[in-house]
């Protein structure tokens, strides 16, 4: 498996320093945060994302994906969600980035049909562009059995599930549970530990509560060889240790678990 960290554990570091960070500590990827307040973001003109796919290729690092916000759930009109798909899709295309990710945001009884409907839209378009789209468990559908209540209406190949290890185990699903419905659909799957069940303050892999050995022996046991990306959500917790002087320990940690489940 191949190992990421998440631009959201370095909230507004420049594209130069990530690079440093994921080099000097042994990450082949970079998930990117794809926000205005980021350095990677749908306004971006062409020269600007030249010049970012082209920092990536020098410093031989993949850029795994885009964390767009796109809520393909919500109430409201489709058209805006599906432009705003639309938009990642276009940057991912020209930074040479693989997936998309979207979240649910459902608030009613209709929140499936709108999610699928919206997505095989959006899968239609990326298909065109080579990027999958990634729903990712979370808020109304954070579990993989919520999840494939939306991706095996779409069934659209374009269109996928982004695992997030956290939401899943929170909303009650074993590893096994949750890889054997998002098997069909998986994208890639983001890592992270959290304090408590209570507290989902981020602390460095293997210091919390989240079942991180079993989902790499579940994934290594069927023979799943993506992307494991770590997550970690400084952006939303000020008072949570700085990723740099995590990424090494991190980075072995995932390491140690990949060799124990091979």
């Amino acid at each position: 498996m191949k190992l990421a960290f998440s631009t959201l554990g370095v909230p507004g570091v420049p594209l130069p320093e990530v690079l440093r960070l994921a080099v000097a500590h042994g990450y082949h990827g970079v998930e990117l945060r794809a926000h205005p307040e980021e350095p990677v973001h749908p306004g971006l003109g062409p020269d600007e994302r030249a010049d970012a796919a082209a920092g990536f290729k020098a410093a031989g690092v993949e850029i795994l994906g885009l964390a767009g916000y796109p809520r393909v759930a919500a109430p409201g009109a489709d058209e805006p969600v599906i432009e705003e798909i639309r938009q990642l899709v276009d940057l991912a295309h020209d930074l040479g980035a693989p997936f998309v990710r979207v979240f649910p945001g459902g608030e009613d009884e209709h929140a499936d049909a709108v999610a699928a409907r919206r997505l095989g839209t959006a899968g239609e378009y990326a298909a065109g562009l080579g990027v999958r789209v990634l729903l990712e468990t979370h808020d109304s559908h954070r579990t993989g059995a919520d999840a494939i209540r939306v991706l095996g209406p779409v069934g659209h190949r374009q269109v996928g599930a982004l695992w997030d290890v956290m939401h899943t185990w929170l909303g009650g699903e074993q590893p096994r549970e949750s890889y054997a419905a998002l098997a069909p659909y998986l994208g890639y799957v983001q890592v992270k530990d959290i304090a408590s069940a209570e507290d989902s303050t981020p602390v460095a892999l293997g210091a919390g509560v989240l079942p991180l050995a079993e989902c790499v022996e579940v994934l290594t046991r069927n023979g799943w060889d993506g992307w494991l990306c770590w997550e970690y959500e400084k952006r939303w917790y000020e008072h949570a240790e700085p990723l740099p002087g995590l990424l090494g320990a991190g980075r072995e940690h995932l390491g140690r678990l990949l060799n124990d489940s091979a």
